[in-house]
């Protein structure tokens, strides 16, 4: 019987000893994770404030993620891909007026936009003349566009420039409306993501967020605006 509970006590200790061997493991990457997410940022920063550039905000970068609008979805998305190399974004975007700032990748990809937003494939490069695709989740980063209207700004940091957008015309369309990305020569940038954006499973419409390089915007029509804020601001789900 000694010898029993002898054995048994041993099982207990290689047991709980494996087990915090695996939660050490765990928190590593995940703290490693975080860290080069962190360092992801930093690094596009330092890069682009040592090229020439235009503008020359000189702002400084925001390196946590605020959640408050998220799903436990998006939340769990986002914190998977934090051991995941992502490389260096191609753009920062930028949206003071909703706490906004976002590092922009290349492709659609789930894991490229639960990480941060992505540019449309088939739409203008950043640095080209003509309108720039961005795609986001409704239930993370861009969440917040619910509460964006004509007239506010965007800044949008490449590693050579930053520029600001107006926004000029927040419309909905269908998913399959890619007219709305359509290139018309002239600085642009296109923000899209899924609406309601409180709506429970596959949302059946596009938001579209419009927006022209200062100097250049147009006008929408306002009444349009104002029903959109009607239904977006009317939460119907706290999950996806």
């Amino acid at each position: 019987m000694n010898r029993l509970k002898a054995n048994l006590k041993r099982v207990e200790v290689v047991l709980l000893l494996s087990g915090l061997a695996l939660l050490a493991i765990t928190l590593v990457a995940y703290i490693g994770g975080r860290v080069y997410s962190r360092m992801a940022v930093t690094k596009f920063h330092a890069h682009s404030t040592s090229q020439p550039r235009a503008g020359g905000s000189g702002l400084k970068i925001a390196t946590s993620v605020d959640y408050t609008l998220w799903s436990p979805k998006r939340i769990q998305g986002y914190e998977a891909t934090l051991a995941e190399n992502f490389g260096e974004p191609l753009a920062l975007l930028r949206i003071k007026k909703i706490g906004l700032e976002v590092p922009v990748f290349e492709g659609t990809e789930e894991p490229v936009l639960n990480r941060g937003v992505g540019r449309i494939a088939g739409t203008v490069h950043f640095g080209e003349a003509g309108n720039v695709g961005i795609a986001g989740h409704r239930d993370g980063f861009f969440r917040g566009l619910k509460d964006v209207t004509t007239g506010d700004a965007m800044e949008l940091e490449t590693r050579t420039d930053s520029k600001t957008y107006i926004i000029d015309s927040i419309r909905l369309v269908t998913p399959d409306d890619v007219s709305v990305l359509k290139n018309e020569g002239t600085p642009a940038l296109t923000l899209v993501t899924c609406f309601p954006f409180y709506f429970v499973g596959s949302a059946p419409q596009r938001y579209i967020v419009h927006a022209s390089l200062e100097g250049e915007s147009k006008k929408m029509n306002a009444p349009i605006k104002a029903t959109l804020q009607a239904t977006a601001s009317k939460p119907k789900e706290n999950t996806q």
